[in-house]
């Protein structure tokens, strides 16, 4: 008989104590100016109060009589609806009808409810390898200054957010936290069914960049792998988004992984608009700015070690820990790791993909483990009265004699799956599997977690390449067939907005299985589903600013070594002093400067901070 594991937390790991520390005392000026900003926009009086008549009269001019009687004479409290729907991205399509089904739910709670503003939500799946994809990065703070311009009304008790995807969500949590102030909860929508599994495409993936199949093969399989509403499978950025806010208490408990259609997520929706009535300032007021502090942040970070998530949230999360008045570095992701069992693989960390994840026990499962063994910070707030311990409970339809449609029970001890998860008794890995890299070439990251242990070294000659497409094309040449390292410089966010380089894993990946050593160190990003090639990425400072990599020629001996943590041309000492750093070609600078809306995010290009420091362009 399986029962529930019954166990008295451990206290809290040491490092973890440690590092959350560390950041408490690194931010002290910046989190208490913050706080002391909450603390003020906090004790104004209501919307409807607080404004003129003329100003109160345009905000609710469109609402039903009944509503307009609801905010303005008896004062019910009032929600924001932030929207990223569009019927362009999958995981967004079933946004909308959210705001209809929102809405009816506030009512049933005599209040209110409005869509404050949408936000831009682009897919980086269509826009890999192409111009698009150099807005990605800037659209994240887009989306901050969207948010911001919904809720510049400031009309609200609180905030619905309604995102899932890479960029997405990261936006919304920086312009939620500059209204810090607002109580927030976020609302998922789920991922799609399983289709082609992640294996298999990535196999046929593989075959094409051999041109051992054509584009109709191709084509029917990334269209059988992405081929319904939901997220898409893999444990990328959009999926990991999904846990960090389960890890950060921001969501209903156990909303990450239901899938549009189940009928649980109708009823996790409704839980959703009652979780944020129930923390207004008329019940237990929590505003975002105060539930997230440094000890959330950490358990975010840990959360997103201990399954092997996206890379890029070593960008985006110092950016939302920063919004927040709370900075982080990757020395912290870094010590983290090393103190954090991996307890999930989920493709590219393994085969298995979220809807496998979600059976085996999901968030909840790895919330769980890492409660009980030290892992995370237990004495946090949440958008859940029930505290954290909730996060490690399932939800389910139910129907009760209070009329309540969810109910929650503890996970049983055994995994059904232990390929998926594993307890942190028994973890798959001691540490977390990310690195921090550094030596004369900058600092850089890398993710281990999916790579071959006889690949964490290499130490081979560079082949130097100023865009993605000069590598594709000595690729299709036959010009990289032997152990090499390719370097893809003057990617960072201030060349060109730090495109994704997706589309170089499958040349890589076939290199690799040709028996190979072979690496890439780049200041550009990865894919969040980077895998198993060793990649040293978001290099800083990037080759633009100065950064070593400008200084890197072909033939330079590269030593990449995830063991020791270091990132090392071999080059001595003088000659690497005296070397002058080359320069992108005008060609080059004028191609990412224009067409397909790149102009109007030159100002964000220039004023842009580091990789490390988020890539934040409002500071």
């Amino acid at each position: 008989m399986i029962v529930a594991m019954v166990t008295e937390a451990a206290p809290i790991h040491p490092t973890v104590a440690a590092v959350t520390q560390r950041i408490i005392q690194r931010s002290l000026a910046t989190r208490s100016a913050y706080l002391e900003r909450v603390a003020r926009m906090s004790g104004r009086p209501p919307g409807v109060d607080r404004m003129g008549c003329a100003n109160v009269a345009h905000a609710f001019a469109a609402l039903p009589a009944s509503d307009k009687f609801r905010v303005v004479t008896e004062k019910a409290p009032h929600l924001a609806i932030v929207t990223a729907y569009n019927d362009m991205l999958s995981a967004h399509q079933p946004y909308e009808t959210y705001p209809a089904l929102i809405r009816d739910e506030a009512h049933r709670h005599g209040a209110t409810a409005q869509v404050a503003g949408g936000v831009p939500a682009m897919c980086d799946g269509v826009t890999q390898g192409l111009p698009g994809m150099e807005l990605s990065l800037f659209s994240r703070d887009t989306i901050a200054m969207a948010t911001a311009i919904a809720l510049s009304h400031d009309v609200f008790d609180a905030a619905l957010l309604l995102g899932v995807c890479d960029k997405i969500v990261p936006g919304l949590l920086i312009g939620a936290l500059h209204f810090g102030h607002l109580p927030c909860v976020f609302v998922p929508a789920g991922p799609m069914s399983t289709g082609l599994s992640n294996v298999e495409k990535s196999r046929v993936r593989e075959q094409a960049a051999q041109g051992l199949v054509g584009r109709d093969v191709l084509l029917a399989a990334e269209s059988a792998a992405y081929h319904g509403p939901g997220t898409c499978t893999f444990y990328g950025t959009a999926n990991s988004n999904q846990m960090l806010l389960e890890a950060m208490g921001l969501h209903v408990p156990g909303a990450a992984f239901v899938h549009p259609h189940d009928g649980l997520r109708e009823a996790l929706t409704r839980q959703a608009v009652r979780s944020a009535l129930a923390i207004t300032g008329r019940q237990r007021y929590t505003p975002i700015g105060r539930l997230v502090d440094e000890r959330v942040i950490v358990n975010a970070m840990v959360a997103l070690l201990a399954t092997g998530g996206s890379t890029n949230h070593l960008i985006h999360w110092v950016a939302v820990a920063r919004a927040a008045g709370i900075v982080i570095d990757w020395t912290d992701f870094a010590e983290l790791s090393a103190a954090t069992p991996l307890l999930a693989r989920v493709y590219p960390n393994g085969s298995a993909d979220v809807n496998q994840f979600q059976a085996a026990g999901g968030p909840a499962w790895v919330l769980r483990e890492l409660m009980d063994s030290g892992g995370l910070h237990r004495d946090v707030a949440t958008v859940d009265a029930r505290g954290y311990a909730a996060y490690a409970e399932v939800p389910a339809l139910a129907s009760k004699p209070d009329g309540a449609a969810l109910a929650w029970s503890a996970l049983p001890a055994v995994s059904p799956d232990s390929s998926v998860v594993r307890t942190a008794a028994q973890p798959f890995s001691a540490s977390g599997g990310l690195k921090l890299l550094q030596g004369n070439l900058g600092r850089s990251v890398i993710k281990v977690s999916a790579v071959p242990d006889d690949h964490h070294v290499i130490e081979a000659p560079a082949r130097v390449f100023d865009s993605q497409s000069a590598l594709l094309l000595a690729f299709k040449a036959g010009e990289l067939n032997r152990d090499l390292i390719v370097v893809v410089r003057f990617q960072g966010p201030r060349a060109n907005g730090m495109p994704e380089l997706h589309k170089l894993t499958p040349p890589l990946a076939v290199l690799q299985g040709q028996g190979f050593k072979v690496a890439l160190v780049t200041d550009g990003r990865m894919s969040g589903a980077s895998g198993k090639v060793p990649a040293a990425i978001h290099v800083s400072p990037e080759a633009l600013a100065g950064g070593p990599l400008a200084k890197l020629r072909d033939g330079d001996v590269i030593r990449l070594d995830a063991v020791a943590g270091t990132l090392q041309a071999l080059v001595d000492e003088p000659t690497w002093a005296a070397r002058q750093a080359v320069q992108p070609s005008a060609e080059h600078t004028a191609t990412h400067a224009h067409d397909l809306g790149r102009e109007l995010f030159a100002g964000l290009r220039r004023n842009v901070m580091s990789a490390e420091a988020g890539a934040v362009t409002w500071l």
